[in-house]
């Protein structure tokens, strides 16, 4: 916490030419529901291509009892339809504890398109195979460390983007 994940990302999207490709989906402890979860997954793709994924999410509403496979294999072909790259950011990654939704973003993971990519901000590592997707050079890490400011980092921005005027000792 505190560390900037979110300011970070938000920063880096300013910096991205076509923001409209980009979608955001901020999690809270209430989706540790798959359903719930892949109903906002759905919907924050849809703020990029309203129509993405419409069987999918029909079928899951309807459905009584979900084939998660076939209903994943399926949204994975309709992300494939997407013309352009797409981003789709899973922001407080750190509050899902439903192990079906980490085996869902596991095999969505394994399967995406190469168009899509997904950016995973938490405060803890995710349940997913983490050491497979370094071992195929699919995941860029950036840690804590990489966010803490250094000294002379944080002398910088203090004294003279935040013009404070601080000893060395107070920073």
């Amino acid at each position: 916490a505190g560390f900037g994940k979110s300011t970070l990302l938000s920063a880096w999207i300013n910096q991205i030419e076509n923001r409209n490709q980009i979608a955001w989906l901020s999690l809270d402890h209430g989706d540790n529901d798959l359903v719930r979860f892949l109903s906002f997954f759905i919907a924050a793709l849809q703020t990029i291509e309203s129509d993405v994924a419409e069987g999918t999410l029909i079928a899951m509403q309807s459905a009584e009892a979900i084939n998660l496979e076939a209903l994943l294999t399926n949204l994975i072909n309709e992300i494939a339809e997407i013309s352009d790259d797409v981003i789709l950011i899973l922001d407080d990654y750190h509050v899902i504890e439903f192990h079906p939704i980490d085996q869902a973003l596991s095999f969505l993971l394994d399967h995406l398109p190469d168009h899509m990519h997904l950016v995973i901000a938490s405060r803890i590592d995710p349940s997913i195979p983490l050491a497979r997707l370094r071992a195929r050079g699919q995941m860029v890490e950036i840690r804590a460390d990489d966010l803490r400011f250094s000294f002379d980092e944080a002398n910088l921005f203090l004294n003279q983007v935040m013009a404070m005027d601080l000893l060395d000792k107070d920073v």
